[in-house]
């Protein structure tokens, strides 16, 4: 069984039991959190939703926070001595799924 989330304007396959990263939710480690907008669900039978699948939600537990390995950013033109350079490092929230609610 798996379904197809959306969050932080991405899309996920999940089954249960996934550990993932997503962008920050905000939700302190330890918490439960629900995902409301499912796009798909197999159970032995696709099911595809209209942009979302109705009464489907998708509960994960929070396991933590963290920023990702760092992307540098250089900006560069030629011939008149212009450069900078620029790091960043992007936020997310590592989820494990838990359950599947079809």
């Amino acid at each position: 069984m798996y379904a197809i989330i959306a969050t932080g304007g991405k899309q996920y396959k999940v089954a249960e039991g996934d550990i993932i990263k997503v962008e920050k939710l905000g939700v302190e480690a330890g918490a439960t959190y629900t995902f409301d907008q499912v796009l798909v669900v197999n159970n032995g039978s696709l099911v595809v939703g209209e942009p979302t699948v109705a009464g489907a939600t998708v509960t994960a537990s929070v396991v933590e926070d963290g920023k990702n390995k760092k992307v540098v950013v250089y900006r560069y033109k030629r011939k008149t001595g212009y450069h900078k350079k620029n790091g960043h490092r992007q936020p997310y929230t590592k989820v494990k799924i838990e359950k599947i609610n079809a």
